[in-house]
């Protein structure tokens, strides 16, 4: 791996996670929480603790500190050899994005699972360099590591987002495969990214692809694929927009049009009854079996009866040329019951009502929105995720 101007085979980062396990004042089954910032002593302790019995919890950088792990003498006290596939591995937060965030306890099995189905997918090559510009405290950037470790291929770990480094990076020819948010992809789409050799794709994850990002992507020869996951599922599990399941996931989708998954990357607790993943999402299968995801259960705005999902609304804003980002939420309104309302973000200047007589040519008449506010940039969190409760706490 590749970090902080240093590089380590897999077996010096063996030798110097074994070193620490020695000296770490851990038991079997404690979770130790760190606020380490991506980086070599991140890596180190994610490979350290599983040699003690013990489970990483990953935790913001920028949030208030996590007690530091006590570190002691080395002691010369056996280490554990083989690690059940059923034991906890890490415990991940969800986002946080319709509500506080949730633990979720991921085992070796599920990153495993979640290993070979990216393989499957992507491919795998001896040579292989991934670049991880992500935050480790969720799911799509902590998964490049282990994976990456699984697969002893090399990680350029960038210690933070920098779309210019990300850019120079990518132009040089230094990695072959990378892990992006949108939100980091316009940023280096912006710094001016025109080629990427040797790239074999950039998993785009973590929220919906602005629409033209992807046309873009394919006019400048720059191979990007969409994939669709989560914290419950170890990261991704679908590839393509419209996509397909990757090996051993299934998909079903429920009465309501609520997306199932069922999978050894699941988690063990995230299951239902039922032994589904009730995602929380909505989507539907083509007859090709091609998932559609059309946004969150929750976020659905009941406007005069009729359901709308935000998502459709956001991408008929952002193919108008004017709009940089855009969200959409439901405002109590006595009339409608929810009122459609656009936050939108310029890169030129345009009328309200322009935005919504564009809205009219591309939208049923319901589900054009009822107001149009201009903010100078939208909620998101780390990971490029829209906030929808924060739109509507700005009105």
């Amino acid at each position: 791996m590749t970090a902080e101007g240093r590089t380590l085979t897999y077996a010096e980062l063996h030798e110097r996670a074994d070193e620490l396990a020695r000296r770490l004042a851990v038991a079997p089954g404690d979770r130790v929480l760190t606020t380490l910032p991506p980086g070599l002593a991140f890596c180190e302790l994610l490979h350290a603790l599983p040699r003690r019995g013990a489970v990483l919890v990953p935790l913001d950088p920028r949030a208030a500190a996590a007690p530091e792990v006590p570190v002691g003498a080395r002691r010369e006290e056996a280490l554990v050899e083989e690690i059940e596939p059923d034991a906890a591995h890490t415990v991940i937060h969800t986002s946080g994005t319709t509500g506080e965030p949730r633990p979720v306890v991921l085992t070796y099995a599920n990153h495993a699972a979640s290993a070979a189905a990216s393989a499957d997918a992507l491919g795998v090559q001896a040579d292989d360099r991934w670049l991880c510009p992500l935050p480790l405290h969720h799911v799509g950037g902590l998964n490049v590591l282990v994976r990456s470790a699984i697969n002893r291929t090399t990680v350029v770990l960038h210690e933070r987002f920098d779309a210019e480094r990300v850019k120079a990076v990518l132009e040089a020819g230094e990695v072959t495969l990378a892990s992006m948010v949108p939100t980091m992809l316009v940023r280096v789409r912006e710094a001016g990214l025109r080629r990427a050799p040797g790239l074999r794709a950039i998993a785009l994850g973590g929220g919906p692809v602005p629409p033209g990002l992807l046309d873009w992507a394919a006019q400048a020869d720059i191979p990007v694929v969409p994939v669709y996951g989560m914290t419950e599922t170890c990261s991704q599990v679908v590839a393509g927009s419209p996509g397909r399941a990757l090996r051993g996931v299934q998909l079903r989708i429920a009465g309501d049009g609520e997306i199932l998954i069922r999978g050894a990357m699941v988690a063990p607790r995230a299951a239902g009854a039922d032994g589904w993943l009730h995602t929380g999402d909505l989507g539907r299968l083509d007859e090709a079996g091609l998932l559609h995801v059309e946004g969150r259960k929750k976020e659905v705005i009941v406007t005069a009866g009729e359901n709308v999902a935000p998502l459709e609304v956001e991408a008929a804003l952002l193919s108008h040329p004017a709009v940089a980002d855009a969200g959409v939420a439901g405002l109590a309104d006595e009339i409608w019951g929810e009122a459609i309302t656009a936050f939108v973000v310029l890169n030129a200047p345009v009328k309200a009502d322009e935005l919504l007589a564009w809205c009219r040519e591309r939208l049923d008449a319901f589900k054009v929105p009822k107001a149009v506010q201009v903010v100078d940039e939208l909620p998101r969190n780390t990971n490029g995720k829209l906030l929808r409760d924060r739109l509507r706490a700005t009105v």
